[in-house]
């Protein structure tokens, strides 16, 4: 009741930001219109539309709907531009005081870097924007586990037969499962606060990937709309409003792997002049034994519906509601020795009773409102039911020489949310200020377990309790062009977070409790557009991730929001017309590098951490048909507060690299020949412990039809023996004499090869 009746306030407050005189607009006209495919009729959304010979321009919103204010009377020719389409433009005269509307059709075409702009009109916090789109078109995805790594110079890595959340490499941060990147799908929130297995904790795999639309990738903790865990950046993933054509596909491989998926469109295309209107559901079953020893029996099951429309001329509505659940047997992390000695092969393992499951269940609605005064309220509710169960032995018997150390986590979480946003371009003398006010609200409500388990049978209970935490967060940014040319972004956004957590055991009474904490992070970012290709920035912000509730409110030395503090230069040009590049050499450091230790069930605190990096990303047309892309990022970590010698951040990712070949032609045939690299780097504090670093090919085929589609991927073409993920840990094997310190690790896919068939109707 209480969170209905804050929605209810916030909502009132948003819109009442937009009270007050509007003289300026009698004086100026409104340019409406919608942006479509010209075969299909499907609203296409990210289009750029600018004015021709007028600075800055907009974006083509979910339903291809786009708004230009502020435009003196006159006659303008208003131009259309998407990757993958043919740009249109259109003659418009408007009058004074006048709202006119145009609707724009681009025909399909062949992509052709040479029509890419690398200034970013409405968002320039989004300064990887043309890097996405590109991405977009040029790059495959094969599996959920495909999504983040479209993040440029984000890399994963799995650890526990595929059934949990992926381990994030990104800007010099061993991420964990999603301590120090946000990630959100339609704005539902990915990662999850005090979470049963790690603080941050972002499963990705209740997306079905054929669904996904656009990502929008925001490096640092610049942008004022995200707080909690944007510390190294964010994600933003959001699935398509109408889906090109239903379909129905098949997918078969190696390891008894088994995939298959339906999207089927609910609601025709609206006829020119109707108000655009969209539904679909899609379902995806997977099933895979993978490489390991002993059997997987992984499977996963994904079910979505959405719908977009538009209510009236004013008022649009997107209903969204998912389940996702799986569930699968994990060999677990392996040592070294257990291999050399010749006790398990590489794709053995030490427990074979590892695994788990879990499933959630996600319903949101978002209703965006055109209010007067050319502002626009945009609200959104959620809510998540979460339930997660797994048993994981990272030690062996190290603990217990007779049961060994298997351990289950549980977590059974209600989450409830709302966010909104009031958005609304000013006058400021000759200029405009766009300003966007923010206001949201996060509740968790979960049940955590940390258990002794042996071949999956609980023997006792560590620790057992309910956490409630709430955050409340508000934020105002304004964008004003300085110039033509010069851009100001500023932003400040403040969060306050409740902690509780009631301990289960009476006997236990002092683990429970109550805390609270606010944080107030300030952004100010700079943008210089050059001429068309050219656009240079300097960026800098205030960030912060929380602790897990359960050290919050027993530890009163406990860091509770640990700030991070970045800033970086860089610039997103193209020195001929067919090469794209982004650059940008960034700092971070944070207040305290947050380690959650799984098998105890507490936060250990590694100090002050500073990173520096170098990031680039170029995508190159080398013919009309083959196309070039490269991520390069570069970092170094160092712990502040210790010696030289003893100062590493453990699996600080020192270099990766992601790119590729792909092919295009204009009968069908796609081909595409991708490289993931990663380089060895330091696994304890002293750096006499080293994670071995890899580098592994992919290769993709396919033929497409207007009816169909087949094709064939290829993980780890060359049969490399690789590590994922990777551990210094010290261990015991059954009746090993004394604990052993060394490198454990998961071993990564062999060479494995699918097969797919898709029919379009």
């Amino acid at each position: 009741m209480r969170l209905f009746y804050w929605i209810t306030a916030a909502g009132t407050m948003l819109a009442a930001w937009g009270c007050g005189p509007e003289a300026r607009a009698q004086n100026t006209a409104v340019l409406r219109g919608t942006v479509a495919d010209s075969a299909s009729g499907r609203p296409l959304s990210g289009v750029n539309v600018r004015i021709t010979g007028r600075v800055g321009g907009t974006v083509a919103d979910e339903l291809g709907r786009f708004r230009l204010t502020d435009l003196p009377a006159g006659t303008y020719v208003v131009r259309a531009v998407g990757l993958g389409f043919a740009a249109r433009q259109q003659t418009v005269t408007l009058a004074a005081g006048q709202t006119a509307t145009v609707a724009l059709r681009l025909p399909a075409t062949s992509l052709t870097l040479a029509e890419v702009t690398v200034a970013q009109p409405r968002d320039p916090n989004q300064s990887l924007a043309v890097i996405s789109n590109i991405d977009k078109l040029l790059r495959p995805i094969n599996s959920a586990q495909d999504l983040l790594p479209l993040v440029p110079g984000l890399v994963i890595a799995q650890h526990a037969g595929g059934g949990k959340a992926e381990q994030i490499f990104v800007r010099g941060f061993d991420a964990d499962h999603g301590t120090d990147f946000n990630v959100s799908v339609d704005g539902l929130p990915v990662n999850m606060v005090s979470h049963a297995h790690g603080q941050g904790y972002a499963d990705f795999h209740f997306v079905i990937p054929e669904t996904v639309d656009q990502l929008r990738v925001y490096k640092g903790p610049y942008t004022a709309r995200f707080g909690d865990f944007a510390t190294a950046g964010a994600g933003e993933f959001t699935t398509k409003t109408r889906l090109d054509h239903s379909q129905l596909k098949l997918e078969v491989g190696q390891f008894d792997t088994r995939r298959a998926v339906a999207l089927v469109n609910l609601l025709p295309v609206r006829a020119a002049g109707q108000r655009p209107a969209a539904a679909y559901v899609a379902g995806e079953y997977y099933f895979t034994n993978s490489y390991f020893d002993a059997k997987q029996h992984f499977k996963r099951f994904n079910g979505l519906a959405k719908y977009t429309g538009q209510l009236s001329d004013r008022t649009s509505l997107m209903v969204l509601g998912s389940q996702f659940g799986s569930r699968w047997d994990a060999s677990g992390q392996i040592p070294e020795r257990g291999i050399r000695d010749g006790l398990i092969s590489r794709f053995g393992s030490i427990d074979p009773t590892e695994g788990g499951s879990t499933s959630r269940t996600n319903a949101t609605a978002v209703l965006t409102t055109d209010l007067p005064h050319n502002a626009v309220l945009r609200q959104q509710v959620y809510y998540t039911r979460y339930d997660f169960n797994l048993y994981s032995n990272f030690t062996f018997f190290l603990n217990d020489p007779v049961n060994g150390d298997e351990i289950r986590q549980t977590d059974a979480r209600n989450l409830y949310g709302y966010t909104g946003t009031y958005s609304r371009d000013l006058p400021l003398g000759s200029r405009t200020l766009r300003t966007v006010a923010g206001l949201g609200t996060r509740l968790d409500d979960t049940h955590i377990a940390l258990r002794n388990s042996v071949g999956r049978v609980v023997l006792d209970t560590i620790r057992s309790g309910r956490v409630y935490e709430q955050n409340f967060n508000g934020y105002l940014e304004g964008t004003l062009g300085l110039t033509d040319q010069l851009t100001l972004n500023a932003a400040l956004r403040t969060d306050y977070f409740r902690f509780a957590f009631h301990e289960d055991r009476a006997a236990a009474d002092s683990a429970s409790g109550r805390a609270g904490k606010g944080r107030v992070s300030p952004k100010l970012n700079l943008y210089y557009d050059v001429n068309p290709a050219v656009q240079l920035f300097v960026r800098s912000g205030f960030g912060f991730h929380s602790n897990d509730a359960r050290a919050v409110v027993t530890n009163a030395t406990a860091n509770v929001l640990p700030r991070a503090i970045g800033y970086e230069v860089g610039g997103t040009f193209k020195p001929v017309p067919a090469l794209v590049v982004n650059a940008a050499l960034w700092a971070l450091h944070l207040q305290d590098e947050l380690v959650y230790v799984g098998d105890e069930g507490v936060v250990e605190s590694a100090g002050r951490t500073r990173r520096l990096g170098f990031d680039l990303s170029a995508r190159y047309q080398l013919t009309r048909l083959l196309f070039a892309d490269a991520d390069l990022n570069l970092s170094r970590g160092r712990l502040v507060d210790e010696p030289k010698g003893a100062n590493r951040i453990p699996l600080a990712p020192s270099l990766t690299s992601i790119g590729g070949l792909t092919l295009r032609a204009p009968g069908g045939l796609g081909a595409s020949l991708r490289y993931r690299h990663i380089d060895s780097r330091a696994a304890n504090e002293d750096n006499s412990v080293r994670a071995r670093g890899y580098f592994l090919l992919d290769a993709i085929v396919s033929y497409t039809h207007r009816r169909f589609q087949i094709g064939a991927t290829v993980e780890n073409l060359l049969n490399v023996a690789w590590n994922q993920a990777q551990f210094d840990t010290t261990t015991r094997l059954r009746n090993e004499a004394a604990p052993v310190s060394e490198l454990h690790f998961t071993p990564g896919t062999p060479f494995y090869a699918k097969l797919n068939a898709s029919l379009f109707f």
